[in-house]
């Protein structure tokens, strides 16, 4: 059986209409100088749409245009930043390889320093925004260090051979990043930044917007549910009647609410500067998972019409699969809020 996902890429121009590229970026350079709470919002919205617009406008967002803002040089935010706030350009993130996901530090691909260029080999996978224009790729040089270089479309050498057989997350385009002796301009490295901290700094600003956005995921869910048990007829009353049914319901939106009111809180700290890695861990574990059971309750309240396509639910469920286990799994998230309580690193 063939199955091939469709990106669908008339929406970057249209999510750079709307603001949803970089909103917490500063204005000058053509973002949206929103509040940290305004980010998560519109995260929260794009994906009670779908788990992979949001994936789409996050990956620019956290993973594209915050480390250009974050560690490039003031000619970088310039050149770059504009025109992904708009949609005119579309970016990715390379971290992941086939050999290293969960330990990102244990990266093989390398860049060499040649005098008026840098030469980058390696692989990338599992990368949304892979037909992307502009990849912020991950490398060591020759000591070893850890480095973000920009790397464009077009340069010989670098293809995104794209990812097929996907049942989840069908509306985000996943591919590789291939680097084959890639000649980078020294201009396109980041600056301002050297380690693992580099990477890990962008991964806890797309963590926060996932904590937002998988709850949008569990709201339509919900809601797809409720609007369902009012209209489905069984024994003589709609099955919003019954009260097992009443239930699911209320343990869905009570988990909804609480999920909501830990991100907001969150978003508070965020604004003040105050929101630790932690913290942004627990936040981004507890929305995927109340989402992934609200889902599932939802799912089976629709009964049989829940695995069809004339209804949200079974998509959302699929999606969420994913948003449980990319950037940091599951359990690397209960591993990281264990070594925040206790002070005792499990990864080592």
């Amino acid at each position: 059986m063939h199955n091939v996902p469709i990106f669908p890429k008339h929406i970057v121009k249209e999510l750079g209409e709307i603001g949803a590229f970089g909103p917490s970026l500063p204005a000058e350079y053509g973002c949206g100088g929103l509040d940290e709470i305004s980010y998560g919002i519109i995260m929260q919205e794009l994906e009670r749409c779908d788990s992979g617009i949001r994936s789409t406008a996050s990956m620019q967002s956290s993973l594209v245009m915050y480390p250009i803002y974050k560690y490039g040089s003031e000619e970088q935010r310039k050149k770059y930043l504009p025109k992904l706030a708009k949609g005119e350009l579309f970016g990715c993130f390379g971290l992941t390889e086939p050999n290293h996901g969960s330990n990102p530090a244990g990266m093989e691909t390398r860049f060499e320093d040649k005098g008026d260029h840098y030469l980058l080999n390696g692989a990338k996978m599992w990368i949304s925004n892979a037909l992307a224009d502009i990849a912020v790729v991950w490398a060591k040089n020759e000591n070893g260090k850890i480095k973000g270089l920009m790397v464009e479309r077009g340069m010989e050498g670098f293809s995104t051979p794209t990812t097929h057989g996907k049942w989840s997350l069908r509306a985000s385009c996943t591919g590789e990043l291939v680097f084959n002796n890639v000649r980078v301009p020294k201009e396109n490295l980041l600056p301002n930044v050297e380690g693992i901290k580099g990477p890990l700094g962008c991964l806890s600003t797309a963590r926060y917007g996932i904590a937002w956005g998988a709850i949008g995921a569990a709201l339509d869910c919900y809601d797809t549910a409720l609007r369902y048990a009012k209209e489905r007829i069984q024994f003589g009353k709609p099955i919003g009647q019954f009260q097992l049914q009443q239930k699911k319901l209320a343990e869905m939106i009570t988990e909804i609410t609480k999920a909501q009111l830990l991100v907001w809180r969150l978003g508070v700290l965020k604004n003040e500067g105050k929101a630790t890695p932690g913290q942004i861990s627990m936040a981004k574990r507890n929305s995927c998972e109340i989402a992934l059971d609200v889902a599932r309750e939802a799912r089976q309240m629709l009964g049989g019409m829940g695995i069809t396509g004339e209804y949200p639910v079974m998509r959302h469920l699929m999606n969420l699969e994913t948003v449980i286990t990319y950037e940091g799994t599951h359990d690397i998230h209960l591993l990281i809020t264990g070594h925040d309580v206790t002070g005792l690193d499990a990864f080592k």
